[in-house]
């Protein structure tokens, strides 16, 4: 009996001990696991947000919430300052020269993005490895919200671009008009209500599982609709009176920076509205983001929760007499704010490093353990957020950590070479001519002797060891000195002659000579669409605008330009009259010095509009004559509208044969071929590309003339060919404060504002290099000149614009993280000694003190200030 007593008791007691040792197994488990969990990453992005000029100084939520939970780096860019562009960067991690979506127009959210870039974003990442992934707010500025992108589980994009009421919804494929009403419809407040009620709905159903969100604000792009209860605040914004507002002319710059002169009052008074609106706009943002933090507070995320908050490019309000916009390369333009607080990431802390947009994929998918894809330009950034404390005590001396200190800003792309012989603009601060022809002379096609067929130029040294550029006058071979009976018979025929010969398989034409006056000879694609003269006069309507242009007649030495067509004429001070005068083609039938439009109306040559006398004194003739000018307009459209659709037909029903009216050739002109299919050459290679490039061509000329008569049609005095303008009246702001000064025009970019620079920030030097597509330089060293004042271009060697032309080169045509992260090469710059060209500086980074932002915008513009390099 007392040995089945005690055979019990050890049975029990060993039973006990196991079922203990197993709950405490079990319970670390359980935290183990929860501790595995990938953490949550909410990604905040505004619109237009500047931090040169100040505006996160309004965001005080923002700024206690993420600068003091996380950490800012005072140095964060965008690679190219424009809306669509610069978002696609963050969403595919690359360079634009890699996903190709150069404007707000070209290739943004088209059906080739949807194709090849939009399936590779880190939404598509994240959601393919089990994150819950949300996106509101605005996408890509040309979103039709017919679809809903790849790898978005939760799906509230905005249709088109920035607004705040009156807009279109895409709800996970379902569209939805909203109206004006707030708190309901008002974009900022819709967006945080949508985004925490799925957080909480996700984390409630799938509480293990991680969260992705972006929240895309609108603010503070325009309309610059504020929230009522900011109507009021701001009273006395001046934080973007920076050293550079208003400095202009700028004799030194770029084509549209000399182009601009400075603001009238008007414009003045404008900016200083225009950035008080801005700034009300931020205030809900700022309550955005202090309820998301209040929400991972409640719900217990907040210390598995990666923040991010940043901008997709800077403003600028009056900068060098600029009245508002983007898309310029300097600092303004292409500084950011960015924070950054989670797990791991220090506290209150600023970090030096340059930090880019297409960094930002990078990064979240780092955060979320998968590794870069080696398409991506960009790096992540978590290496950049670990503190400085040594991994053990017998780790003294970390590891130095490399980071770029050298990126690529960008916008557009290169200029088609013009196919109606006309050469891309040029100005005359380009690069040296030797140093060109020297690198053309690299390319393989000049290097041999006018001997290869559709060979047009040959690259030769002459006596004093120049290299100079011949073009071959015998093209497709042969010698010169040869006898002509030798060379017909030995030489191959050539391209021209084999047009003209017979061939059995080929079509047979009748060639003829043809009683054609010189006027039918002329090439097809050389007929313009309307005369020249027809389109002086076009061209003078939209001329006839408000302007702020000054004369070119200044003493700076690099500044007069070169540049052919619409940008080589000199600007004159135009008149201000209001716009007059009918949308058709005008008649030149009058006088000498006038252009009769109809039968009492007439274009006079200082561009006024002057009509008989009955008009101005009879209101029945007046109201006779206005009905028959309608009357015509309408007839001219019916008739455009048939003769659109005729040439719709002829495209479908274009016939099958050989078409043996491309070549006429006339028995008295035997030198000269006209070919009515193209604008290149017919004996050039490559026809059918020529020919697609011209029909492209023909294309955009056609879409540019009909813009042209829409603006004369709406009586658009404002915009120009060749401009980007804008006109404001007091109509435009639905919501108070409002516009109460008139009506009035300003320019603020051209299309010639194409460019490609190297930004460079390190120790040793801080400078901004930049070659535009008219073929301008620009040099800015801003540890001496941090508001870009003066173009410093001509202070440099040539030898040292080599390099940084060679540098610029190698990021222009970057692909993968790898190439795109250059360290930058030693370059001597204002007499400095360094190391050779080809050597590698090593930056080690150090402990940077923490240092107290500054409370003026003014001062930002230092932004060395506080480092010890």
């Amino acid at each position: 009996m007392a040995g089945r007593l005690l055979l019990f008791l050890f049975l029990f007691l060993t039973l006990g001990d196991a079922q203990f040792l197993s709950g405490q197994r079990l319970k670390p488990r359980l935290q183990r696991d929860r501790r595995n969990i990938r953490p949550n990453i909410i990604l905040i992005l505004t619109d237009d947000q500047d931090v040169e000029l100040g505006s996160m100084q309004a965001m005080n939520k923002t700024r206690r919430i993420m600068e003091e939970g996380g950490t800012y780096f005072s140095n964060a860019f965008v690679t190219t300052p424009m809306c669509c562009p610069s978002r696609s960067s963050m969403l595919t991690g690359k360079y634009v020269h890699n996903h190709n979506t150069y404007t707000n127009n070209e290739n943004c959210s088209s059906l080739s993005w949807q194709r090849q870039h939009e399936p590779r974003t880190f939404g598509v990442y994240l959601n393919n490895t089990g994150y819950r992934t949300a996106f509101f707010g605005k996408y890509l500025n040309e979103y039709n919200g017919t679809y809903v992108p790849a790898g978005w589980r939760e799906w509230v994009g905005l249709v088109k671009n920035s607004r705040f009421y009156n807009y279109t919804l895409c709800r996970n494929g379902v569209r939805e008009k909203h109206g004006a009403q707030y708190p309901q419809d008002y974009l900022t407040d819709l967006i945080t209500e949508e985004s925490i009620r799925y957080f909480r709905s996700s984390k409630r159903v799938y509480p293990h599982r991680p969260v992705l969100m972006v929240l895309s604000h609108a603010a503070p792009h325009g309309p610059e609709d504020s929230a009522p209860q900011y109507s009021t605040a701001f009273p006395n914004a001046s934080q973007h009176i920076t050293p550079s507002y208003n400095y202009a002319p700028n004799p030194d710059k770029h084509w549209i920076m000399r182009y601009t002169g400075p603001m009238k009052p008007i414009h003045m008074e404008f900016t200083n509205l225009l950035q008080r609106k801005r700034l009300q706009t931020l205030l809900s943002v700022d309550d955005s983001v202090e309820r998301l933090y209040n929400m991972l507070l409640e719900t217990g995320e907040l210390d598995n929760t990666y923040v991010i908050y940043t901008a997709d490019h800077g403003y600028h309000i009056g900068q060098f007499g600029l009245v508002k916009g983007k898309s310029m390369p300097y600092e303004f333009d292409i500084r950011v704010p960015f924070y950054i607080r989670g797990p791991n990431v220090e506290q209150g802390s600023i970090n030096p490093h340059i930090v880019l947009n297409i960094d930002l994929a990078p990064t979240i998918l780092d955060i979320a353990g998968l590794d870069t894809p080696p398409d991506m330009d960009g790096k992540s950034i978590l290496t950049l957020l670990d503190t400085d404390r040594p991994a053990n005590r017998f780790q003294v001396n970390k590891k130095t950590k490399l980071w770029r200190d050298s990126f690529l800003v960008e916008r557009g792309k290169l200029l088609h070479q013009r196919l109606e012989g006309k050469e891309v603009s040029q100005e005359e601060n380009f690069l040296p001519k030797h140093q060109r022809v020297k690198d053309l002379c690299q390319r393989t096609e000049y290097q041999t002797p006018c001997q290869q067929t559709g060979q047009k130029w040959q690259c030769v040294e002459d006596a004093t060891g120049k290299l100079r550029l011949f073009k071959c006058k015998n093209e497709g071979g042969g010698a010169k000195n040869l006898q002509r009976g030798v060379a017909n018979r030995q030489r191959p025929i050539s391209i021209k002659s084999q047009l003209y010969q017979r061939n059995s398989e080929a079509c047979d034409c009748d060639l003829r000579p043809l009683n054609l006056r010189p006027s039918v000879l002329r090439p097809f694609n050389k007929k313009p669409f309307f005369s020249k003269k027809k389109f002086k006069v076009l061209k003078s309507y939209s001329r006839n605008r408000y302007s702020r242009s000054i004369s070119m007649e200044t003493g700076y030495s690099g500044n007069h330009s070169l540049v052919g067509g619409a940008w080589g004429k000199p600007i004159r001070e135009e008149s201000e009259d209001d716009f007059s005068g009918m949308g058709g083609v005008p008649n030149v039938l009058g006088p000498p010095n006038s252009i009769k439009v109809t039968h009492r109306c007439s274009i006079l040559a200082n561009e006024t509009v002057k009509c008989d006398t009955g008009v101005y004194k009879s209101l029945q003739a007046w109201k006779d004559h206005k009905l028959h000018i309608d009357h015509e307009i309408e007839t001219l459209q019916t008739k455009i509208k048939n003769l659109r659709e005729v040439r719709g037909h002829l495209k479908k029903a274009r016939p099958l044969e050989c078409d043996c009216n491309k070549y006429l050739y006339k028995y008295k002109l035997k030198s000269k071929l006209r070919y009515r299919g193209g604008n290149l050459h017919p004996f050039r290679k490559g026809g059918v590309r020529d020919k697609k490039a011209w029909l492209l061509k023909e294309q955009k000329r056609r879409k540019k003339m009909r813009k042209m008569i829409k603006r004369i049609r709406n009586n658009d005095t404002c915009s120009m060919p060749g401009l980007t303008c804008f006109t404001h009246d007091n109509q435009h702001w639905h919501t108070p404060p409002y516009w109460t000064l008139g009506a009035f025009c300003a320019c603020t970019s051209a299309n010639n504002n194409t460019y490609w620079c190297l930004r460079t920030l390190n120790d040793s030097h801080n400078f901004l290099f930049c070659e535009f597509a008219t073929g301008f330089l620009e040099y800015f060293d801003l540890n001496t000149d941090p508001y870009q004042l003066m173009n410093g271009v001509s202070s440099l060697d040539r030898a040292v614009l080599n390099q940084l032309h060679v540098q610029l080169m190698e990021l222009r045509g970057c692909k993968g993280h790898k190439q795109c992260n250059p360290r930058t090469r030693s370059v001597e710059l204002g007499g400095r000694e360094h190391g050779s060209f080809d050597d590698y500086r090593l930056f080690e980074r150090k402990k940077w003190p923490r240092v107290k932002r500054p409370s003026s915008s003014r001062t930002l513009g230092q932004i060395w200030d506080g480092w010890e390099g």
